[in-house]
């Protein structure tokens, strides 16, 4: 609609978006839209080439899922360089952060060789441990140039109502604060996609929860603020998600001035000595199962076939007492499943000791989706027995689904007790027997 065009327009002429980036600052904690470092001189050596193939692979969550910054800056890249053939690697899962980015990082991203990949976890790891920020994201790092010298990283934030309080007193999220200690160890360049719209709430131009004005009487009524989105975090592809690319846009503009010379990225010593680039995704199939497991057809079966683009297999339990062994070495571990209305819960045992019961159903499960649980973290690194078993008990569905005031809509639905699992996810190596 004009209205909104006049809007956005206007919004982002007084945020800069002609201008330049204000300067690359080196301190940490303080809130600076970009850090060049030592920017992406591979990636615009090449992107410049006549009918050079250019990968840009995009790693994150459901805000970079959406159709919104990933399509936009894709499209500002292919027109800024209609020279090159520019497509996108789309490695991004909704509600997951980078513990689950660092393991399944050469399936959907690295396999498919990309020359510039984008990490956006800033939002989903907002109440992870700074440690743990560590070692994932310079996993992601390290087994990226491990495998792919050459291939430029950027490490990219954006914000939510719940993460802006700090960025309001001129500081990065704690999340974005810990990734840029391991940006500037490997200098990565960094985008804070957020610091338009943190400006805008400051200024109190900024709404942060509405639907967007359909009417001219909607609109007049906004009193010439812009809405962000419709739940305070995932951005409305016509307003924040502009401003998110809008940001790529000028930070872009001083990274190619300030990239170094293009050459192989060398790995030199790791910031933290517990990285985890030794992550690694492990088909399922690989340890036993018991026989009341049923694999399913990844091409065939139509809910098999929804998640085949990130699992190579899965397979369905659905009776009480069927188990999943195996032994690994290595320090951490967990199980990438798909969880939903059909699911029930498991029983996980670590080194013999006693079961805990773990819930595959949660208050977002009104519908299917991948989703993962923790076994062991920060272990000793050694050899570890796992046992997983269907426990016969069922979570307390209608209670859950209350947290979030969700119904049970269909009684069917919710009745089986399933357990899908896809693959382990390790820092360290399956033991075979």
């Amino acid at each position: 609609m004009n209205f909104l065009r006049v809007v956005l327009v206007t919004s982002l002429c007084a945020l800069g978006w002609a201008g330049g980036v204000a300067g690359a600052e080196m301190e940490l904690t303080r809130a600076v839209e970009c850090h060049t470092r030592d920017g992406l001189p591979n990636f615009f050596a090449k992107v410049v080439k006549p009918g050079a193939e250019v990968k840009i692979g995009y790693l994150g969550g459901s805000i970079t899922a959406q159709p919104g910054w990933r399509v936009k800056t894709l499209g500002h890249f292919q027109k800024a360089y209609p020279q090159a053939k520019i497509s996108e690697i789309h490695a991004a899962i909704g509600g997951t952060g980078s513990d689950l980015g660092v393991c399944r990082l050469k399936q959907d991203v690295l396999d498919h060789k990309p020359d510039l990949l984008f990490v956006e976890f800033a939002v989903n790891d907002g109440g992870t441990a700074p440690e743990q920020i560590f070692r994932c994201m310079e996993g992601i790092v390290r087994q990226t140039w491990r495998a792919l010298p050459e291939c430029d990283i950027c490490f990219v934030y954006t914000v939510t109502e719940a993460l802006v309080p700090a960025m309001l007193e001129g500081k990065f999220q704690r999340s974005a604060s810990a990734m840029e200690r391991v940006a500037g160890h490997y200098g990565i360049p960094t985008i804070h996609m957020g610091m338009a719209v943190a400006e805008l709430a400051k200024e109190g131009r900024l709404i942060w929860k509405a639907a967007l004005p359909k009417t001219e009487a909607e609109h007049t009524a906004l009193g010439g603020k812009m809405v962000f989105a419709s739940d305070g975090v995932h951005p409305h592809v016509e307003t924040g998600h502009v401003l998110y690319t809008a940001a790529v846009v000028r930070a872009f503009r001083s990274i190619q001035t300030e990239s170094k010379a293009p050459g192989a990225h060398v790995l030199g010593e790791p910031f933290e000595s517990t990285h985890y680039e030794r992550a690694k995704m492990v088909p399922i199939s690989e340890v036993t199962l018991s026989g009341g497991f049923a694999a399913l057809d990844m091409e065939a079966d139509e809910f098999g076939k929804r998640w085949a683009k990130r699992m190579k297999g899965m397979y369905q339990g659905s009776a009480a007492g069927e188990t999943i062994r195996f032994k690994f070495k290595g320090t951490r571990c967990a199980v990438y499943d798909v969880v939903g209305p059909d699911c029930g819960q498991v029983t996980v045992s670590l080194d013999g000791g006693e079961a805990r019961v773990v819930p595959r159903f949660d208050s977002y499960c009104t519908s299917h989706r991948l989703s993962s649980f923790l076994i062991g973290t920060e272990l000793e690194d050694k050899v570890h027995e796992v046992v997983i078993t269907m426990d016969p008990g069922m979570p307390d569905k209608v209670k859950i689904l209350a947290q979030r005031n969700q119904k049970i809509d269909k009684p069917e639905r919710f009745t089986g007790r399933n357990f899908f699992p896809g693959a382990l996810l390790l820092v360290g190596d399956l033991v075979k027997e």
